[in-house]
């Protein structure tokens, strides 16, 4: 969720910021968990995206309930132990190369907010619906 992504953003800054070396040697992953819970009575899926929700949806029929994740706070524990350990997904965390990095996450992330609100408003695309 939007919440999430903002809390996931600030994280990785303060990694960058305080201990870039991890960041830098690859050392920093950001722990990905489903969306959505497709089952029914016999079997259980969990899906990281619409298409694998479409999918399990139709493998397990009509009867399929499909719940959405709003967050981790919609998981109970028996569900996330799951998600974790040999079966998880974790995603690298991508850099620039280091002399740009400190540049661009204080662009980014600064205190510079006229300079940023200028630089969205002058790149913003808005999906024209015809």
């Amino acid at each position: 969720d939007v919440d999430g992504l903002h809390i996931r953003n600030l994280l990785i800054t303060y990694f960058f910021r305080f201990f870039d070396a991890l960041v830098h040697d690859g050392h920093l992953h950001v722990l990905e968990t489903p969306l959505f819970r497709v089952r029914n009575k016999e079997q259980t899926i969990y899906c990281y995206s619409e298409a694998e929700r479409d999918d399990a949806a139709g493998r397990l029929g009509k009867s399929a309930e499909i719940t959405r994740f709003k967050g981790l706070g919609e998981i109970n524990p028996s569900e996330f132990k799951q998600f974790i350990g040999e079966n998880m997904r974790l995603s690298r965390v991508e850099h620039a190369p280091k002399p740009d990095a400190a540049n661009i996450f204080t662009f980014y992330m600064g205190k510079n907010t006229p300079e940023r609100k200028d630089y969205i408003m002058g790149n913003l695309v808005v999906p024209v619906e015809e």
